[in-house]
């Protein structure tokens, strides 16, 4: 069946739209954090600052195994299996409560590293209670990703739109109350700060599930009735799938982590430049990442469906689509630095340096917008190691090494700061892009060899 490129196109937006809001809403909650905690005293913004740096990381790892949910509801809902959609969304509740489990023991243990940092007392001590208090959030957290699978599976990207911007109206009047004391409650500083996220990932987590109880197109499938007990095989089957996207996301975020404490010691102007350009770079990644998970829904529908030539088609579209997009985000960026500037700073020499490094932003928005979208269409089609490896590659074995020789040695010459971070970014993304292009291409038309072969023998393709 030909595809149409502005039909697949609006139903690609149709599902990217309602994400860019949900994950704008999701960093509003951060900055949100952020400034109130900054507002109430700077040992709460330090002791928030600090204990992110652990519960970030845990957050994006938890979520990035469940994502595997996604392609695997995508598959059997278009290959119309309602039991194997009942049988794959209790196994990953299974799979959301040990793994949810597991992260909150975790991170309550990881708090003793603070002791073994030089820092005030009062910073550590609310630091560890930050922790202490997200920690309990996880087996919420977990869950819910879940639950956001099993809908995107179904196309039905709204509900969490609609469960974020929820959230974030929550979190701002929670992070007041707990955060300064209000109606009798004592003021907590950063600690009330990670009770609030707790309460609002639990709000999150109750508001979506009452969504799925009753929407009737998923009530169809009975994922309630016959429970199971944890099946093995199929735990593991969505751990493999799961576990390369968890730590691919895992290495990719510590990247930038190292990149913000290796250029600490050049001073708080640079540092403060990097963050400028990171924090709109980071922004507007939303706009790609959204066309990615849209990207899996719509090719793991049609793979489901043994559809291999359509999928191929609306992988590559997607790719198109989300380069266009890209193309006008980093026109924004090299057209109007200084304007992108002066939102974050007034100071002349922080928006000096943050001006170049949108520039090198606005370049790395092409390379950043395939590589995300390829890596979307592989997991559309559950090919998650291959990306996984190409990650660990272009990230830790080019673009680190890379940006710390450029930026802090003379191995290339004269040591160029930040720009040769960055530097080492555009490679990085460059290399994974080529990577993660090319196997989209080849594991796309395999695919459609194996349909043509097995139709060819009357079988039915295994995918």
């Amino acid at each position: 069946m030909p595809v149409s490129f502005f039909s697949e196109g609006r139903r690609l937006l149709l599902l990217a739209l309602p994400l860019m809001v949900s994950q704008l809403a999701q960093t509003g909650m951060s900055f949100v954090d952020t400034v109130m905690a900054g507002r109430h005293n700077e040992v709460s913004l330090a002791a928030v600052a600090i204990a992110s740096s652990l519960w970030i990381p845990a957050f994006l790892t938890v979520t990035g195994i469940l994502m595997a949910v996604t392609p695997i509801i995508a598959h059997a809902n278009g290959a119309r299996r309602t039991g194997e959609i009942q049988h794959t969304i209790q196994q990953a509740l299974w799979l959301s409560l040990f793994v949810g489990v597991g992260f909150l023991i975790l991170l309550r243990h990881l708090g003793g590293i603070f002791e073994l940092l030089e820092m005030e007392t009062a910073v550590r001590i609310q630091a560890q209670g930050y922790l202490e208090a997200v920690s309990w959030g996880i087996p919420a957290l977990a869950a819910f990703q879940v639950f956001r699978s099993l809908n995107e599976g179904f196309h039905q990207t709204r509900p969490y739109m609609y469960v974020s911007l929820a959230a974030l109206l929550c979190n701002i009047p929670l992070n007041y109350i707990l955060i300064y004391g209000k109606f009798g409650l004592p003021a907590m500083g950063g600690v009330g700060c990670g009770w609030a996220t707790t309460t609002v990932i639990w709000l999150q987590l109750f508001l979506l599930v009452a969504h799925t109880l009753y929407n009737r197109t998923i009530s169809a499938t009975h994922w309630l009735a016959d429970w199971q007990l944890p099946d093995r095989e199929m735990l593991m089957a969505i751990l493999r799938l799961g576990l390369p996207i968890g730590i691919s996301i895992l290495i990719e975020s510590s990247m930038f982590t190292l990149i913000a404490l290796f250029i600490a010691q050049l001073g708080a102007t640079v540092v403060s430049g990097h963050q400028v350009a990171m924090s709109f770079a980071s922004l507007v990644f939303m706009i790609p990442l959204s066309f990615s998970i849209a990207i899996t829904i719509r090719c793991g529908y049609t793979l489901g469906g043994n559809r291999p030539a359509q999928a191929r088609a609306i992988g590559g579209m997607g790719i198109i689509i989300t380069v266009a997009t890209a193309s006008i985000s980093s026109t924004v960026m090299l057209l109007f630095p200084e304007q992108i500037a002066s939102l974050y700073t007034s100071s002349p020499q922080v928006k000096s340096l943050a001006m170049e490094l949108l520039f090198l932003a606005g370049i790395f928005q092409f390379s950043d917008a395939v590589q995300i979208s390829a890596a979307g269409a592989l997991r559309g089609y559950k090919d998650t190691r291959f990306a996984f490896v190409v990650v660990l590659i272009s990230f830790w074995g080019l673009g680190l090494p890379l940006g710390y020789t450029l930026g802090l040695t003379d191995f290339w010459g004269a040591p160029t700061g930040p720009q040769g971070f960055w530097t080492g970014l555009i490679a990085g993304l460059t290399l994974s892009a080529l990577l993660l292009g090319g196997r989209f291409i080849h594991l796309s038309h395999k695919r459609i060899e194996m349909a043509d072969h097995c139709s060819t023998i009357g079988e039915s393709p295994n995918i």
